[in-house]
């Protein structure tokens, strides 16, 4: 990693986010049926309620991440994703606590998640686990679905 590396927060309709909107709806569209896709696109990411963040190496756009409120104390993590051809450097880790360092400055005691059952979603659950994370049921209007995971970590 270099030290031209950047996180910040961003509006997710900037135009140079495209490619990765078009790669987060194509992994997420790869290997889950239809009705159990949760991702936000970026219209519906671009939300008062919903903090996005944008990795960027000499500017140029790698990773993104957001977290959305659902009460006072409590977030849900949106829209985690790395370029593919940027993975092994550590870059979702370092949005990941990023995403962490926020929304506990923000106030909020409790992050949850939905992820992908799926082989390709290994990665990012054992992300998730290694940050400490642990299996919840659903929560926040999410039903039980074979093709879901829900973890949530409580934010000291």
């Amino acid at each position: 990693m270099t030290d031209a590396l950047t996180i910040a927060r961003e509006r997710p309709t900037s135009a140079d986010l495209a490619l990765l909107m078009q790669r987060h709806t194509a992994d997420m569209h790869a290997d889950t049926p239809p009705e159990s896709i949760h991702m936000m696109d970026a219209g519906a990411l671009d939300h008062p309620q919903i903090a996005f963040y944008v990795l960027r190496e000499d500017g140029d756009p790698l990773a993104m991440g957001a977290f959305k409120r659902i009460d006072a104390t409590h977030a849900e993590i949106k829209s985690m994703h790395v370029l593919s051809e940027t993975r092994g450097r550590g870059l979702s880790r370092r949005m990941l606590d990023h995403l962490l360092a926020e929304a506990q400055a923000a106030g909020y005691t409790r992050l949850s998640l939905e992820t992908g059952s799926q082989v390709m979603f290994l990665p990012a659950r054992r992300l998730y686990e290694k940050a400490g994370f642990t299996e919840c049921p659903p929560f926040e209007g999410y039903a039980l679905d074979p093709n879901s995971v829900f973890m949530m970590k409580v934010l000291a």
